[in-house]
């Protein structure tokens, strides 16, 4: 099995997407996604991955100025003409080297190396190609939001980030929920759909900065944990249920329980970290601008590889374009719903 250092990295990258493109008709099927003003072509296997990016994304409309195309190869062994994946070489790995050695070749990438899994793309050519070990080798949270890391990069070239943030909304705009895993951002954008409120993502979300600040939706699952997933009566409302992910939490879709179709996108306003208090009633205080980048920047940043730098810009960009407020979340998800559709309707911000 190979090895790769930085020095041979980028020459490496580059026969990984040359291997890949090489086979392309022995991909036993083709997925076709239309994002916000993109398409996305994957070439993979059948299985789990397929499977979920038949399922996983809100497709956006046919009407999209500016629409562009990328492609990308989901290869493994087995796959005819696919090499095994190498493997680090280097005394030592980090993430930033490794991102910083590729840019310097005009690449992306990212090597999760307990599992020999590559992700390399060039945003010039917009392709890309994901090796595994194995069909089934991938992280476990690449089916809840396959992709995300070509989608970030992409994207990222184009002036546009992945967020990982949760939306709510109504009558087209919206707020952005910022905060770590456990901070409410799920519970309380389930809690808005199931009161009539509007999402476009409840983990990760597309924001734009042009023109003020935009959400676009890109993926349709959302997650609960079992005590959410009960609070809300969801297993009333949900009567097929898959297997628990791999955080132990209950995968579904926005079209599951959302009021009417998801939108377009969402004109942001305001920018919330929620907190858990325990109390009874939910309320909104004003926060520091640099409460709410702590909350925003670092998993944004941690989940999307590469772009580190630009990154923080971006966020640091983002909170001085919007009011930042602490979102207190009271008990009864009708209520934390109603007190987001009051800061929104009366114009609050």
């Amino acid at each position: 099995m190979p090895r790769v250092t930085l020095e041979t990295l980028p020459d490496y990258a580059r026969y990984l997407i040359a291997a890949a493109e090489g086979v392309a008709p022995r991909y036993p099927t083709t997925r076709k996604v239309r994002l916000p003003r993109l398409e996305l072509t994957a070439h993979l296997g059948h299985g789990v991955l397929a499977d979920a990016l038949s399922h996983a994304f809100v497709e956006a409309g046919h009407d999209q100025p500016e629409l562009s195309m990328c492609r990308i190869f989901i290869a493994h062994p087995g796959i005819d003409g696919i090499p095994e994946p190498a493997r680090w070489g280097d005394a030592h790995f980090t993430e930033h080297g490794f991102a910083k050695r590729l840019a310097e070749a005009g690449l992306r990438g990212h090597y999760f190396h307990d599992l020999d899994f590559w992700q390399i793309y060039d945003p010039q050519h917009c392709i890309g190609v994901q090796l595994m070990a194995s069909a089934d080798a991938f992280p476990p949270w690449e089916p809840g939001a396959p992709l995300r890391a070509f989608l970030h990069w992409e994207y990222a070239a184009r002036g546009m980030r992945l967020t990982h943030a949760g939306t709510l909304g109504i009558e087209g705009k919206g707020i952005l929920l910022a905060g770590s895993g456990g901070a409410g951002k799920s519970g309380t954008v389930a809690a808005g759909l199931l009161n009539g409120l509007d999402s476009v993502g409840d983990d990760y979300v597309l924001i734009d900065l042009i023109g003020g600040v935009t959400a676009r939706p890109l993926f349709s699952t959302l997650k609960q944990d079992a005590q959410g997933f009960a609070r809300l009566g969801l297993q009333q409302r949900l009567t097929a249920q898959g297997p628990l992910n791999w955080q132990g939490k209950h995968m579904f879709h926005v079209d599951d329980i959302a009021p009417g179709p998801v939108p377009a996108m969402l004109d942001i306003v305001a920018l919330m970290v929620p907190h858990i208090s325990g109390g009874g009633a939910s309320s909104i205080m004003p926060v520091s601008r640099r409460d709410a980048m702590i909350a925003l920047a670092p998993s944004g940043i941690a989940q999307m590889p590469g772009e580190r730098e630009s990154g923080f810009r971006f966020f640091s960009e983002l909170t001085r374009h919007l009011p930042c407020f602490r979102l207190s979340l009271g008990t009864d998800p009708a209520e934390i719903a109603g007190t987001i559709e009051v800061f929104l309707t009366r114009g609050a911000w």
